[in-house]
């Protein structure tokens, strides 16, 4: 099937998308040298940066969370690529502070391989950066090691504590331990029930047949193992939640925030019955949801499904959830 998707030259996509990202939040972002997104009034010089980097496609992921007690910048790359060393060293360069640099990675190897150089080079030059990998994929399987897990919109929820962190004051360790603390308390699953296209030239990059999903699903498409009939949304739900709670060891009076991310093709109503069967499995185990988000916060072109995402809460990682922020795509007014 031809894809149908209104795009210019396949060739400028990345950069017009983020110059019409910036154009309609002028208030809260800005465009820099092509392809790094800032906030529009930056953070003071005395407090710790936040950065991360990926590849365009997902959005509004990553770059619509650059912002007032999120990130300081998102540094992008082609569609699904991510952006090369020289270009993540120069917005390390451009963010060198005393107070440091908080690097936030997804676990995909370009964007290691990339943050993995400019941070080298960065030390070298005396730029202080610590980087906080994010790899809370499980569909590898439970006791896989972290260097097999993807990250996934996970890294959403760790920068809105990281950031909080961050414009509260913290030093650059203390925002590196939150981050960290927070990170081991976050599992992701994703499901599918369409495959998505390239959009610069309309490749399928997965497919399913019309009475097929896969639970497990990639960032960009990539099978996970889990392809099955197409199940009610009450027991994809229950499926996913049960691997994602014992991933998390998630144990009666638990408080949970719960995010259910559409991929870009499945309707608010659909999302709406999963966050309320999510809620139900929560507290079938003595569980609370004590928060949570229906929306889409990374896409992946026009896939169907969603990624379930499970935090599990203590008393800081609650209060950076709830702290002030104001991204194109988390504004909270704090309390």
């Amino acid at each position: 099937m031809k894809m149908k998707k209104f795009i210019n030259n396949p060739e400028n996509l990345a950069v017009e998308l983020l110059e019409g990202m910036a154009a309609a939040y002028a208030d809260k972002i800005k465009l820099e040298d092509g392809k790094i997104v800032a906030r529009a009034k930056p953070k003071a010089q005395d407090k710790v940066a936040v950065i991360t980097l990926g590849g365009a496609g997902h959005e509004p992921a990553l770059s619509g969370f650059v912002g007032e007690g999120m990130l300081d910048a998102s540094v992008v790359g082609d569609i699904f690529a991510a952006p090369n060393a020289p270009a993540v060293l120069n917005a390390l360069r451009k963010f060198k502070r005393d107070a440091g640099i908080l690097l936030v990675v997804l676990n995909h190897a370009g964007d290691v391989m990339s943050s993995n150089m400019a941070m080298k080079m960065a030390q070298r030059e005396g730029i202080k950066v610590k980087p906080v990998l994010v790899a809370e994929d499980i569909s590898a399987g439970l006791d896989a090691p972290k260097a097999d897990r993807r990250g996934l919109a996970g890294c959403i929820p760790l920068i809105k504590v990281a950031g909080a962190a961050a414009e509260e004051g913290k030093s650059l360790d203390e925002v590196c331990r939150i981050a960290e603390s927070f990170n081991s308390k976050i599992a992701t699953l994703a499901v599918a029930m369409t495959g998505c296209t390239h959009p610069q030239n309309g490749t399928p990059i997965s497919e399913l047949a019309d009475d097929e999903m896969e639970i497990g699903m990639g960032q960009h498409g990539e099978g996970g193992g889990g392809r099955t009939k197409i199940l009610t949304a009450d027991e994809t739900a229950k499926t996913m939640f049960k691997n994602l709670a014992k991933a998390l060891g998630v144990k009666s009076g638990d408080r949970l925030f719960v995010i259910i991310n559409g991929t870009g093709a499945s309707s608010p109503m659909e999302l709406a019955v999963v966050f309320r069967a999510v809620k139900k499995c929560a507290e079938e185990i003595g569980a609370a949801v004590a928060g949570g988000i229906i929306d889409e916060l990374l896409t992946v072109q026009e896939m169907a499904g969603y990624q379930m995402i499970l935090c599990v809460l203590d008393a800081e990682s609650e209060k950076y959830l709830k702290a002030k922020s104001n991204a194109p795509y988390w504004t909270c007014l704090g309390e």
